[in-house]
C-alpha cells in the first residue's frame, strides 16, 4: 500500500522526498481513520453483547458493568492494538518520530488499563453493596486501598515507558524515599489500618447510629472509606470523621439499643425537700382511692398498725413508730403506674429510685425500657409518661423543685 501510494504521487510529477512525505502523511491519515471506524464498530458490537448478556441473567453484576462503562473502555483496546501495530511501519522514513510515537502509544495503553481496572473495581463495589452480607461493611476503604495500589504500579510503569528504565531501579529509589512516602500517605494509612480494624471488631457499620462529642456527630453512618466516616447527622448535615478516630478516639454507638428490646428512658423528677411529708390518716383516706395503689396502701397500713401496737408506740405524734410518707406512696404509684404501661417493656428493667438529695431537691428517677426505639414515637411516649406523673405529684401534697419557688421560699424565711 505504502508503495502503490508513493508511486502514485511520483507519478502526480512531485519529487522523490515530497512523494515520501505525502505517503507517510497520507498513510497515517489512513490508519487513524482506519482505528476510527474499528473504534466505533467494536463499540456498538461490545454494548449489544452486555446488553444481551445483562437481559439473559439474574445477576446485578452485569448491569453495573455496563453503569460503569466498561464496554466502552475495552472498545480502545483494538484501535490501540492496531496503531502500535502499523505506526512504527507508517513512520519507517521518521525513525525518531515513530519511537516517540511508540512511547506515547505504550503509556496511553497504560493509562487505559488503569481506567479499566477502576471501572472495574467500582462496579464490583456498586455490586457488592447490594448484597445483605455486605450493606454495613466499609467496601470503599479496600477499593481505595487497591486503586492506590494499581496507581501506583501504573505510575512505575508509565515512567518505565518513558525513561526506557526497567521498573526495578525506580522501586529503589522509592526505597530511599520510604520515610517521605510515608509522611504522605500517612493519614491514608492510618485509615486503612482503622478500616481493618472496625471490621474485624465489628465497631462501626454503614447504617449505626453515632455519637460523636468532639465533631458534633450525632446521626447514621453513610459511608465508610480509606479517608473520612460519614455521618448524616439528625438535622441532615453531613459531618466527615477522619476514619483513624474511630480507633484512637471515644465515641457511643447506639446499635446495642437499635438490637434490643427496648429503648432506655433515664430521667428524674426533682421534688422539694419541704414537701415530703408523713401521711396522716386523713390524707391516707384520700389516697385510698387511687386505685393503682389501694391494695398496697391497705396491706401496709395493716402491716404497720400491728407493728406500732406491738411496740406500744406513742401515735399522739406521728413522728413515732413506723409511718408512710408521701414520696414513697408516690415512688410506689409511679413503680406500679409503669408496670402497667402498655409501651413499658417488661421483660427488661423497670425501676423507681431515689438519688441522693441535690441542692434542687430529692430526685426522683424513672429507669425503664420503652419497646417503640423510634426516636419520634420514644419522645412521644416519654413525654406522656412524665406529663401524668408531673399531674400526679399534688395528689401526693408533693411539689416539684421550681427556681422561681425557691427562690421566693428564700426570701420570705429571711423576712
Amino acid at each position: 500500500m505504502k508503495d502503490l501510494i508513493k508511486e502514485l504521487f511520483e507519478g502526480l510529477g512531485l519529487g522523490k522526498k515530497v512523494a515520501e512525505d505525502l505517503e507517510t502523511i497520507t498513510f497515517i491519515i489512513l490508519i487513524s481513520v482506519f482505528a476510527c471506524v474499528l473504534w466505533l464498530i467494536i463499540r456498538r458490537i461490545l454494548r449489544l453483547v452486555f446488553s444481551r448478556i445483562s437481559r439473559k441473567t439474574k445477576s446485578k453484576f452485569d448491569d453495573y458493568l455496563i453503569i460503569n462503562k466498561i464496554p466502552e473502555i475495552l472498545s480502545y483496546y483494538p484501535s490501540l492494538f492496531f496503531l502500535i501495530g502499523f505506526l512504527s511501519p507508517a513512520l519507517e522514513s521518521f525513525p525518531t518520530l515513530a519511537e516517540l510515537g511508540e512511547t506515547l502509544l505504550n503509556v496511553l495503553g497504560a493509562f487505559l488499563s488503569i481506567v479499566l481496572v477502576r471501572r472495574l473495581l467500582n462496579a464490583i463495589k456498586d455490586f457488592l453493596k447490594t448484597l445483605k452480607n455486605f450493606k454495613d461493611k466499609p467496601i470503599d476503604s479496600y477499593i481505595q486501598v487497591f486503586m492506590i495500589f494499581v496507581w501506583f504500579v501504573g505510575i512505575m510503569f508509565i515512567f518505565s515507558i518513558l525513561s526506557g528504565k526497567d521498573i526495578g531501579s525506580f522501586l529503589a529509589t522509592l526505597g530511599a524515599l520510604s520515610a517521605v512516602i510515608l509522611l504522605i500517605f500517612k493519614d491514608s494509612i492510618l485509615g486503612f489500618v482503622a478500616s481493618i480494624q472496625v471490621t474485624i471488631n465489628d465497631t462501626v457499620r454503614i447504617g449505626d447510629w453515632i455519637t460523636m462529642n468532639s465533631y458534633n456527630a450525632d446521626g447514621d453512618v453513610i459511608e465508610i472509606n480509606l479517608s473520612t466516616v460519614k455521618v448524616q447527622n439528625f438535622d441532615n448535615t453531613i459531618t466527615s470523621i477522619p476514619t483513624y478516630k474511630l480507633v484512637s478516639d471515644s465515641f457511643v454507638n447506639w446499635r446495642g439499643m437499635s438490637e434490643s428490646g427496648g429503648r432506655r428512658i433515664k430521667r428524674a423528677l426533682l421534688i422539694r425537700v419541704s414537701s415530703i411529708n408523713f401521711v396522716d390518716d386523713l390524707h391516707l383516706e384520700r389516697l385510698l382511692k387511687i386505685e393503682r395503689i389501694a391494695p398496697y396502701i391497705s396491706q401496709r397500713k395493716k402491716e404497720i398498725e400491728e407493728e406500732n401496737k406491738v411496740k406500744g408506740s406513742d401515735k399522739s405524734l406521728l413522728l413515732n413508730g413506723r409511718n408512710m410518707t408521701n414520696f414513697g406512696l408516690f415512688r410506689r404509684y409511679t413503680l406500679a403506674y409503669l408496670q402497667n404501661h402498655p409501651e413499658i417493656n417488661s421483660d427488661l428493667t423497670v425501676m423507681v429510685r431515689q438519688l441522693a438529695p441535690t441542692p434542687e431537691g430529692v430526685p426522683l428517677e424513672v429507669y425503664v425500657f420503652l419497646k417503640d426505639k423510634v426516636w419520634v414515637n420514644y419522645e412521644r411516649i416519654m413525654s406522656d409518661i412524665f406529663d401524668h406523673l408531673l399531674a400526679a405529684i399534688p395528689f401526693f401534697e408533693l411539689q416539684c423543685f421550681e427556681y422561681t419557688s425557691y427562690t421566693n421560699s428564700t426570701e420570705k424565711l429571711k423576712q
